[in-house]
């Protein structure tokens, strides 16, 4: 019985694992418009944390640079994203607050045999932070 029950934490953890890693990279989103430019970085590291910047230049703009940094952890969920941040992950530099933020992971189908090119993407769904809802971040192929 010792042994089952050992058998199936370890399938569980190396399962577990396995997706974590699945999800890990680099997402981004990027607009130039005329003379703004947003761009918009995350990075899902396999370890558990998390980094994002936001960059936005507005040639009219006062300042015309704005950089805003978060970071702190991610889990997994089937599909879903959640992430969190300690009272730690917060400084002068990092101050949005990720907490309570949820996104959801899409790529093409393994059952999908078609040439169609699917990027993979995580779109936000909830949010505190307003212009994160909604928001879509492309996975870069680094």
């Amino acid at each position: 019985m010792k042994h089952l029950i050992v058998s199936f934490f370890i399938i569980f953890s190396l399962n577990s694992l396995a997706q974590t890693k699945n999800y890990a990279g680099n997402y981004e989103f990027k607009l130039e418009a005329g003379n703004a430019k947003f761009v918009q970085n995350l990075s899902l590291n396999p370890d558990g944390t998390f980094a994002f910047r936001s960059y936005e230049y507005h040639d009219a703009g006062i300042p015309k640079e704005i950089n805003k940094y978060a970071k702190g952890y991610w889990k997994q969920d089937k599909k879903s994203i959640y992430f969190l941040a300690k009272a730690s992950d917060f400084d002068e530099k990092y101050t949005l607050d990720f907490n309570n933020s949820k996104a959801r992971f899409e790529t093409k189908s393994p059952r999908d045999k078609s040439d169609r090119d699917i990027k993979t993407f995580i779109r936000f769904y909830d949010s505190e932070i307003f212009w994160m809802k909604g928001k879509t971040l492309y996975q870069v192929n680094d």
